[in-house]
């Protein structure tokens, strides 16, 4: 276990600079398992180094694909072909990331061994049910604690059966895992899902090869089709800045007066982009800056400059754009003028962490008037300037929060600390070290 690591953030000069943000955390997962299960070697440009990526390619080793760093920073991985996956000597451990866990648990399910998943304290506790139900119908067997939470164990075949799944919640997660049991499943399998979620497995699997298609329904819901049992093929990936690691940065330069940030390579995909639209609803100085596609992927540079930011209503279809970005935004929403609704957050409350009342918490701790509504809606009351800060946050060993707290406490007229920085190197390494060359005032207790 990490020990803890307590940071303080505090208000400091402008942010000035053009910076990277380290790789797409849910492209980087996909291209080692896809490039695992693929024929050929498969090069990938700007891997997220992350512990959570880490996590999965070791796993990958574990399941008999070859994927390794060379001294360049290129990851290669040789893959075992699609149904080529061997049972594991060891328990695969996914660290702290739950897109990890559930998608490798669609992937395994289709071939006929057994695995055992387990991870960090914070995954331990998330449920794992909303993906096990689905993947048993294919033909599956799981065998783990209560509400199917970790560890786990995952019995597979390679006799599992295509299924037609709606989804009862909107979760990429849950559309992919079921995906990628489908492409060793003969026949088509297809998820339907209400509101469109993040398509990156989509994207990736035509990339490799696959036939994928999407069909809007009658009643406005997509239904996401595979067929199973292709040849998927090597391929060369160039995985994009992730949006949800430059949302830190790009909210600091908007609260930080004089600041001036260029964001390079982000990741523009338009089911990822929720923030982006909000705060430019907000009244947020973004200027999106030569687009263009990478592998299949949009992507921009972003300028993102200091001004005013003014209070707004985010809809609850917003919800799976940006569902990892509510922390920051809510960061940003208590330095706006006026009222900032932000509905249909359910979902947060079965992240790394309760990640509503985990925000709600510690607005209030540095001075901000927030609700939490019983429909799983935040309300947050900002002023016009930065809240006082001066006040220890719990993180709850959830990196999102821990970041999104030290951004608020880069505009706060008091430091901002929490109270565990460790886990923040799970999706964003060099953050700390990244924020303060560009100004900040970011250090350990």
């Amino acid at each position: 276990m990490s020990l803890a690591k307590p940071l303080r953030s505090s208000s400091t000069g402008a942010l000035k600079g053009t910076l990277r943000v380290p790789g797409d955390k849910s492209i980087s997962h996909r291209s080692l398992m896809l490039g695992a299960v693929a024929v050929g070697e498969t090069v990938i440009h700007g891997l997220l180094e992350g512990e959570d990526v880490l996590h999965t390619a070791a796993a990958m080793r574990l399941l008999g694909a070859e994927a390794e760093r060379d001294a360049d920073g290129v990851w290669r991985v040789r893959g075992v072909g699609l149904g080529g996956l061997r049972e594991p000597a060891q328990v695969l451990d996914m660290g702290n990331s739950g897109t990890a866990a559930r998608l490798l648990m669609g992937l395994v399910a289709a071939h006929p061994i057994t695995s055992v998943f387990t991870g960090d304290a914070s995954l331990n506790k998330r449920p794992m049910a909303r993906v096990t139900t689905p993947l048993e119908q294919m033909g599956a067997r799981f065998v783990g604690r209560g509400g199917g939470r970790l560890p786990l164990a995952v019995v597979g075949s390679d006799q599992t059966i295509p299924v037609t799944y709606r989804l009862p919640v909107a979760s990429a997660q849950v559309k992919s895992a079921i995906i990628l049991c489908g492409l060793n499943t003969a026949g088509i399998t297809t998820v339907i899902e209400a509101e469109p979620t993040r398509d990156h497995t989509e994207l990736m699997l035509r990339h490799f090869g696959a036939t994928v298609t999407t069909e809007r329904m009658a009643d406005g819901a997509l239904a996401v089709s595979v067929t199973g049992q292709p040849e998927l093929t090597a391929r060369e990936i160039f995985v994009p800045s992730d949006p949800s690691s430059a949302a830190f940065p790009a909210v600091a330069a908007l609260l930080r007066p004089g600041s001036e940030l260029v964001l390079r390579d982000v990741g523009m995909n338009p089911r990822r982009t929720g923030l982006y639209d909000t705060l430019l609803e907000m009244g947020g100085s973004i200027a999106f800056e030569n687009r263009r596609d990478q592998a299949g992927e949009p992507v921009a540079d972003l300028r993102v400059k200091h001004g005013p930011l003014k209070g707004v209503v985010v809809p609850a279809d917003r919800a799976p754009s940006m569902i990892d970005e509510y922390p920051v935004l809510a960061a940003a929403a208590a330095c706006a003028e006026g009222t900032t609704v932000m509905l249909g957050l359910k979902e947060l409350r079965v992240k790394e962490s309760d990640r509503l009342s985990m925000v709600a918490e510690g607005l209030t701790r540095c001075g901000v008037k927030v609700e939490v509504g019983a429909d799983d809606s935040l309300t947050v009351h900002g002023t016009g300037r930065p809240p006082q800060g001066g006040a220890t946050v719990a993180t709850a060993m959830d990196h999102r929060i821990a970041m999104s707290f030290l951004v608020l406490g880069m505009a706060t007229s008091e430091p901002v600390q929490v109270d565990d920085g460790a886990f923040i190197d799970t999706s964003f390494p060099g953050f700390v070290g990244l924020m303060n060359g560009l100004g900040a005032s970011i250090a350990e207790v």
